[in-house]
């Protein structure tokens, strides 16, 4: 199969990350908005494009156990879900982990009910932020597609062997489309070669799997998993490296910067905002704002080095979360503060609420959180969390600047 361009939804675009990968063996059940995913492996396993076993569960626990299972064998597993579905999975996540399992899933970014909602919301996959997956978050159907290839390639490095999750925000990518470069099937082959563990279940090579182990055994094991966490920045860093050398297209390591140089003051986000935050800063920077943008690429591992540059540059961090988990701060705001805590270097640091449930985030929205971070740094506020575009008390008060910009939050 030769390169190709093709319009498609980011659910059609995973299918084609998966198909490319070459998976043995897809667990599938469906759950909105990641319901078309399995679907369109269907067709390619029925048509003889992908050569894998497709098994239909009756539930995310089974679809993930299926995979544990089958990747206990020896070969390359995939499933996709969402929300609930990947809350029901919750104890085989850990399993995985445990088992040094690199099996990689897709999660439909959306919100935890009650009030029921399928739009857009980071809670679900940041709930298992703690269970040792590695996390990954796409801005467009292009990164989807090759953040598939490049988790594979990761996970299955030797000296990390743990799994990955790949998040796209639910509908603004799921069902959206856009033009999506289909990669050579020869030149994903010469990137990720087949996999070949190292211990799998093989009935002439007989030994235990997953046995009780001691007090005296089990930190060490714990302690090996957050030393594979760790190895795995700087494996991340080098696949990127290697895709763009093969295929052209550049990713940057763990996050992105974008206008940050001679930038007094940066937002932070994850996702799809992304997209909105550049058009933002673009506006913004033609006004002569020295404004910059850091997208995180990589959640899980966290990139502190990064933010620990970042830091030395600018005066303030403005750190916007699809998220609420209801501690202090968000979790992105508590993980860039835990790095520069042990640092001499502490720009100002305020937390920006936006987008819960999927609703949505305008570029006036992003204009107006720069204004107000702006200002709060210049006066140095002690009001540390905003809520954007929340109806009734508790919003974000809107600057004056960005009331004589026309650029107040409806």
């Amino acid at each position: 199969m030769a390169e190709k361009m093709l319009t498609l939804t980011g659910n059609a675009a995973t299918a084609w990350g998966v198909r490319l990968s070459r998976p043995k063996v897809i667990a599938a059940y469906p759950i909105t908005p990641q319901t078309t995913i399995v679907e369109y492996i269907a067709e390619f396993i029925a048509n003889g494009e992908l050569d894998a076993k497709y098994i239909k569960v009756e539930s995310e626990h089974s679809a993930l156990a299926a995979c544990i299972a089958a990747e206990n064998t020896g070969v390359r597993t995939f499933t996709a879900t969402s929300s609930h579905g990947l809350a029901l999975m919750h104890e085989m996540l850990h399993w995985a982990v445990g088992a040094r399992l690199p099996i990689v899933i897709v999660n439909a970014n959306r919100a935890m009910g009650p009030p029921w909602s399928i739009w857009a919301d980071h809670l679900d996959s940041i709930s298992q932020r703690d269970t040792g997956w590695m996390q990954s978050y796409a801005e467009n159907n292009q990164e989807i597609l090759d953040n598939m290839i490049i988790s594979y390639k990761v996970s299955e490095d030797r000296d990390v062997m743990l799994p990955s999750m790949v998040a796209e925000d639910a509908f603004y990518l799921t069902h959206t489309v856009e033009r999506v470069m289909i990669p050579d099937q020869d030149l994903v082959d010469e990137y990720l070669p087949p996999y070949e563990p190292e211990y799998y279940l093989d009935v002439n090579r007989p030994m235990g799997f997953g046995s009780l182990v001691m007090p005296d055994n089990y930190f060490e094991f714990r302690y090996k998993i957050q030393k594979a966490m760790d190895d795995a920045r700087e494996k991340i860093r080098r696949a990127v490296k290697e895709f763009r050398e093969i295929f052209g297209r550049e990713y940057f390591g763990l996050v992105e910067e974008y206008k940050t140089e001679g930038a007094d003051h940066v937002l932070v986000g994850m996702g799809t905002l992304v997209s909105t935050a550049r058009e933002a800063v673009n506006q913004l920077r033609s006004e002569g704002e020295k404004v910059g943008l850091v997208k995180v690429r990589y959640y899980r591992p966290f990139p502190f080095e990064e933010f620990r540059d970042i830091a030395q540059r600018v005066s303030s961090i403005g750190i916007m979360e699809r998220v609420m988990t209801f501690g202090y701060h968000g979790p992105l705001y508590n993980d860039i503060a835990g790095a520069l805590h042990p640092t001499d270097t502490h720009p100002y640091m305020k937390n920006y609420f936006v987008g819960i449930g999927g609703r949505d985030i305008t570029v006036r929205d992003i204009k107006a959180i720069y204004w107000n971070l702006k200002k709060s740094c210049e006066r140095k506020d002690a009001r540390e969390i905003e809520y954007v575009n929340l109806a009734g008390p508790g919003a974000m008060p809107v600057e004056k600047e960005a009331v004589e910009k026309k650029e107040v939050v409806q």
